[in-house]
This record gives structure tokens, C-alpha cells and sequence, in this order.
């Protein structure tokens, strides 16, 4: 994923409550062009409603934000016609064909016939729909529903889209499709700010993460750099006899023993550089080691620690 380092997306100060609940307080973001931004955070952390007022469906209560370039309260307008927007359930309307909803969405961008057939024609073939074009959505499939949900959301052409949650609730195979869907969408271009539950879905899609616990940003950076913030990387080592696991015990102070597996994970990064040291000592001491694997912490690791929250997988309030 290559983007530029301008902003499409800039964020100071955003708050907002409801009510006595404040739900976004004072939260900083950028998000470069031409990448994928995703911001996760436990249930009620923030997420669905920096979405909606990111893209103009709520106001802000402080803050200043640019999307697009444009000021989202004095230019709401002119963003939203830069933006598209996939939310959390499907809004494609199950008593018409999926060719049916396409043609709405070009009517009310106001495409004339001829471009609105184009336009429809190529997402029907992008997103792989044109079999199922004239049957009723209303016998799609989960994955379906939500192809034709992000190609509606393209009609416009917008260069900015806010996925909130777009695999929720997808079969493996259907996540994937569309984990390919919004990679095809970067390398066009399109900047995509993205929500999801999935770490897994962040990891190998987003350039940079946040990560939002009660309205406030807690960490911020790419993957790996998260992955750093948090202890109990290591290497395991294995061995042929107990001989040699003496050996190497003496040789790499630090390191947890298991006599039973002969073998001894040693703390570390999980760096190249690390790494490199780790087996210099060994060659230098003349080790002899069977077999090594490098654990370092993933984003559920990350989000634990940062969050302290268990509660990943039910659906999102705001």
C-alpha cells in the first residue's frame, strides 16, 4: 500500500457527548492518501460515532476536522460529496435486484443513462455481482449483500471511505474477498478509514492503527510499532540432549528453561538484529541448536494491554 504523506483526513480536539456521556474526548488523528487507516477499541469506546461525525451524519461539539480538505462544519456539503460511506448492517434494499440498487445510487448522483449504465456495468464485474445483477438482494448471501453494499458506495467515485465494520458477521472465505476489495481500492487511490473488530483484519490491511478507549486515543502507530509497545517476545530455542541445553542456559542468561521439551525461550523484540546476536553467541560457543521459532506479540496482545478489554467480538454501540 503506497500513499502520499498528505493528509485526507485531519483530526485536533474532536469531542463530543451525549449528553452527561462524553463519548470522544479531544481526539487527535491524520490519515495520509491513498491508505488504510483503522481505528480499534473496545465496545462503546468511540469508534461508530467518530465515523458518523467524520462523515457529517453527527456535529462535533469541539474540535477542528478536515476531510478531503474540507471543513466538515462550514463545508459539510462538499465533503460529503467526497466521501462514501459502508456502515455497520448492509443498506441495500432486499425487494430489489442488486442491478436495481446500483441504479438508484446512480439516479441520486444524478448520472445521466449512458454514464450510469457504465458505471453500474464495470462494478457489477469488480465486484464479481453480474450472475446475481437481476435477482432479488433479498437472496444473497451475507457476503454478497455487503459486496453490493460497498459497490453502492462507489458510485459517486469518492476518494474517501469510511468502513465501519465491514466484514462483521462475514464467513472467512467472504472477509477475505473483501479484504482484497479495499487493497484493490488503495492501489487506485482511495484513502479508507477503517473500524473493525477483526485484528487480524487490521493487521493486514491498515498502514496505520489507533487504537480509542474511553474517547481517548491510546496508542497510535503502524502495526509493528504496536507490537513493540508490548512485552513477551521471544525465541525458542530447542535442542538435541540436556548436555547442550546446559550449555546453552549458561550462555543466554535471562532465558526460561524446559527441561521436559529441551528447550529455552530467551526475551526478545523478535528483531533481525536480535535475533543475529542471539545465534552469534551460540556459533561461539559452539551450540548446536534443532530447531528455533520467533514469537513476538500480535494486536490482540496489544489491544489487551492497551484496553485491558476481553470483549471483542459482539456488535459496537456507539
Amino acid at each position: 500500500m503506497i500513499g502520499s504523506n498528505r493528509p485526507a483526513i485531519s483530526v485536533r480536539g474532536l469531542r463530543k457527548s451525549f449528553g452527561p456521556l462524553v463519548v470522544l474526548d479531544g481526539i487527535d488523528l491524520d490519515v495520509a492518501e491513498g491508505t488504510v487507516f483503522a481505528l480499534l477499541g473496545p465496545n462503546g469506546a468511540g469508534k461508530t460515532t467518530t465515523v458518523q461525525v467524520l462523515s457529517t451524519l453527527l456535529s462535533a461539539d469541539a474540535g477542528q476536522i478536515r476531510v478531503g480538505g474540507r471543513d466538515v462544519a462550514r463545508e459539510a456539503d462538499a465533503v460529503r460529496h467526497a466521501i462514501g460511506v459502508t456502515g455497520q448492517f448492509s443498506a441495500v434494499d432486499g425487494l430489489l435486484t442488486g442491478m436495481e440498487n446500483l441504479r438508484l445510487m446512480a439516479d441520486l448522483w444524478h448520472l445521466g443513462r449512458a454514464d450510469g449504465r457504465r458505471r453500474i456495468d464495470q462494478l457489477l464485474e469488480r465486484f464479481d455481482l453480474v450472475d446475481a445483477a437481476k435477482k432479488p438482494v433479498s437472496t444473497y448471501s451475507g457476503g454478497m449483500r455487503r459486496r453490493l453494499d460497498l459497490a453502492m458506495t462507489l458510485v459517486g467515485e469518492p476518494r474517501i471511505i469510511f468502513l465501519d465494520e465491514p466484514t462483521a458477521g462475514l464467513d472467512p472465505r467472504s472477509r477475505r474477498v473483501m479484504w482484497q476489495l479495499i487493497r484493490d481500492l488503495v492501489a487506485r487511490g482511495v484513502t479508507i478509514f477503517l473500524t473493525t473488530q477483526y485484528l487480524e483484519e487490521a493487521d493486514e490491511l491498515a498502514r496505520r492503527i489507533a487504537v480509542l478507549d474511553h474517547g481517548r486515543i491510546v496508542a497510535e502507530g503502524t502495526p509493528e510499532e504496536l507490537k513493540r509497545l508490548v512485552p513477551g517476545g521471544h525465541i525458542r530455542l530447542e535442542f538435541g540432549d540436556h548436555d547442550t541445553l546446559d550449555r546453552a542456559d549458561r550462555t543466554l542468561p535471562g532465558s526460561v528453561r524446559d527441561d521436559e521439551t529441551l528447550s529455552l525461550q530467551v526475551p526478545s523484540d523478535g528483531g533481525v538484529r536480535a535475533l543475529r546476536s542471539l545465534l552469534a553467541d551460540l556459533d561461539r560457543a559452539s551450540i548446536d541448536v534443532h530447531g528455533l521459532s520467533v514469537r513476538t506479540p500480535d494486536l490482540d496482545d496489544v489491544f489487551l494491554s492497551l484496553t485491558g478489554s476481553h470483549d471483542t467480538d459482539k456488535a459496537v454501540p456507539r
